[in-house]
């Protein structure tokens, strides 16, 4: 059994969704499609916590791995812009991965 939250949400599938995302179904994407900027899972981990964050994730992250420290809503959030990734493809992968480039001065 998972752990429940107070509202009773399963926090482990979450947790599971996101992992799957970062470091399955977006790297796979990338291998296909072939022209992404980034194509590592810990790239995606990355450009996902920083777009939630709005910045650089450690600044607001104490502790690791980083997503076990995400609340229910942050990881509901983070899934999100996982799949609009997956589902816009190198275009939303290029903004958002410059995005976080840009919040740590590369």
């Amino acid at each position: 059994m998972g752990q429940q939250t107070l509202g009773g949400d399963d926090i482990t599938l979450l947790r599971e969704i996101y992992l799957q995302r970062v470091t399955e179904a977006l790297p796979e994407a990338a291998a296909e499609a072939g022209d992404w900027p980034i194509r590592h899972d810990h790239c995606f981990a990355r450009v996902v916590l920083d777009t939630l964050f709005q910045g650089v994730w450690y600044d607001h992250i104490d502790g690791t791995p980083a997503y076990e420290q995400l609340s229910i809503e942050e990881l509901r959030e983070a899934i999100e812009i996982a799949d609009r990734m997956l589902e816009d493809g190198k275009p939303t992968v290029e903004t958002l991965n410059r995005q976080s480039l840009e919040w740590r001065d590369h």
